[in-house]
């Protein structure tokens, strides 16, 4: 036979759209990760610098803080230019070098993308707020004050006082829920709504794979501008903003979470869709609805792939009980939907000083915690230094940065005890952080837990956590499997997943004593190994130290 051509054929790329589900997303605060050009500030080069230590951990995927232009009032959460990297962070270049460095280790990039608000310095809110009469004069949310010149509403800030700020140019108030210099973008303009859609294909274009999406449910506020009604003391919830702010003090029906917001969620998704594998997960700032705003936003292929809640953000430990009480809450209200579960982040006290863990066993209750968030189902996100079981940071009054903390200090501190630099190397000038004086201090503690001091150390919280997302990788039902049989007895806590014919049933013991406890089933049990922990099984009961767990295989 004689051929008159030969052609190659390339082989056909599977795409896992479903990459998301069930995905461990190390979440980076870029200003505290690692600065490669000693000014005291980490940048995009040093994140890429310190890629293999993220891939030696055992992630699927990074979550960047924002790094796009900004006078840094609120230290990117206000952003003057979308399309531009702040210097302090790097250039577009930088960044582009960063995605690939990742991708080549097999690492998805998500970017923080703040879409309800920008930055008073953003090109729009200067023509905006220039004239009423002028191409963008509705492009923010603008009211002409009571006729006794006070605010339209009664709205608050969460960084405290009046959602309301008087420009005198327009002779109007702008709504912000956040600082003065942040003021709100109004979503009821589509072509606002256009222009943060394309703002989204820009930076999938350059190859990232997601978005983490701040303060999703604060897109849309009451077209009518109607007041909150008061809430009853019993129902008021520090999960989103400190017992001494006042906005506690308001059911926020009209300033955030409305239903409008369902049909930009659903514009926002088809351009997610557009391209092969991209993702998003919102963050839901709600004290009371978390979990049925996550079920409406989550619904079916049309909105968002997941959100996260503020329900083990909070102060509240995380007993059997309660752990139990989220999770069958969770199944009650949004059993449909996919979550993103998180101990800790940038804007909350770190959850081994906020759960107040008992020193005796401190290491140990780190570390069952850890196992814990990892077996639940649903994606995880794990927040920098986390992995190292770093307390929050004590910063003094005069080397605050954050307004937050500097307008409720001393009653609450502000969010720069999570923020402080990542600890490389005890040794070395700032921990290895940077040669330079850090931009916030860091802490004689941390430097103890650094990586150098764990890194090796089978006993320590960094080896645990590269152990355990090992043991998680190779048990498929603890990533994506369903979640059934939530149990909450004493001290611990069990719950079986599920993946085709792989069943695994999981205890907590989340207490300070041994515990035995019978498994009320007649298959074949098998002990995983691999995870960290050491309980027995003995003729069809478990054993299980203090704050341990167990993994079994149900034949």
């Amino acid at each position: 036979m004689i051929f008159s051509s030969i052609s190659i054929v390339e082989p056909e790329v599977v795409v896992d759209k479903d990459w998301w589900r069930g995905a461990v997303i190390y979440q980076i605060y870029p200003r505290s990760y690692q600065d490669s050009n000693n000014d005291g500030v980490g940048d995009l080069a040093g994140i890429k610098d310190r890629l293999n230590y993220i891939a030696e951990l055992g992630v699927d995927a990074i979550w960047i803080s924002p790094f796009f232009k900004s006078p840094m009032k609120d230290f990117g959460y206000d952003i003057s230019g979308y399309k531009d990297i702040d210097p302090l962070f790097g250039d577009l270049h930088a960044f582009d070098e960063m995605v690939e460095a990742a991708h080549a280790l097999d690492i998805k990039v998500i970017i923080d993308l703040v879409l309800s608000h920008t930055s008073d310095q953003h090109s729009w809110f200067a023509q905006s707020c220039s004239s009423r009469d002028n191409e963008r004069h509705d492009w923010y949310v603008w009211s002409d004050g009571k006729p006794d010149g006070s605010p339209p509403n009664n709205w608050l800030s969460i960084f405290g006082g009046p959602g309301w700020s008087w420009h005198p140019t327009r002779c109007q108030y702008y709504q912000h829920n956040f600082l003065a210099s942040q003021p709100d973008l109004n979503f009821h303009n589509t072509d606002v709504q256009d222009a943060l859609l394309d703002v989204a294909r820009f930076w999938l274009d350059r190859g990232v794979d997601g978005f983490r999406l701040d303060t999703i449910n604060f897109y849309f506020c009451d077209d009518q501008l109607r007041d909150n009604p008061a809430l009853a003391p019993e129902l008021r919830n520090a999960d989103i903003a400190p017992d001494v702010n006042p906005y506690n003090y308001q059911d926020h029906l009209y300033d955030k979470s409305r239903p409008e917001n369902l049909i930009f969620l659903e514009r926002f998704r088809a351009v997610l869709d557009e391209y092969p594998a991209a993702t998003c997960v919102g963050e839901i700032g709600d004290a009371q609805n978390g979990m049925s705003v996550l079920r409406e936003y989550t619904q079916g292929k049309e909105r968002v792939h997941m959100c996260y809640t503020f329900d083990f953000l909070s102060a509240e430990v995380p007993t059997a009980d309660r752990v139990a009480s989220v999770l069958q809450h969770f199944q009650a209200e949004a059993a449909q939907s996919w979550i993103c579960w998180a101990f800790s982040n940038h804007d909350v006290v770190r959850h081994a000083t906020r759960w107040n863990l008992p020193k005796k066993h401190r290491t140990q209750h780190i570390k069952l915690l850890a196992s814990l968030l990892m077996s639940m189902r649903g994606s995880v996100c794990l927040y920098q230094g986390e992995e190292l079981g770093l307390p929050e940071a004590d910063i003094p009054f005069e080397k605050l940065q954050d307004p937050y903390g500097i307008a409720f200090w001393p009653e609450f501190k502000g969010r720069d005890g999570c923020r402080t630099p990542m600890v490389w190397d005890e040794q070395a000038d700032n921990a290895g952080f940077s040669s330079e004086e850090p931009w916030l201090p860091i802490s004689d503690v941390h430097k103890r837990l650094a990586v150098s001091e764990q890194n090796g150390d089978d006993n320590s919280v960094l080896e645990h956590y590269r152990r355990f997302l090992a043991f998680r990788a190779n048990t498929q039902s603890l990533v994506k499997g369903s979640l059934e049989n939530v149990v909450a007895m004493g001290d611990v806590l069990s719950f079986v997943r599920t993946l085709d014919n792989e069943t695994v049933y999981c205890a907590f013991n989340l207490g300070a004593e041994r515990v035995r406890c019978e498994i009320d089933t007649k298959r074949q049990l098998t002990m995983l190994e691999g995870h960290g922990f050491d309980p027995v099984l003995k003729e069809g009961a478990l054993e299980i130290p203090a704050y341990s767990a167990a993994f079994v295989l149900l034949g």
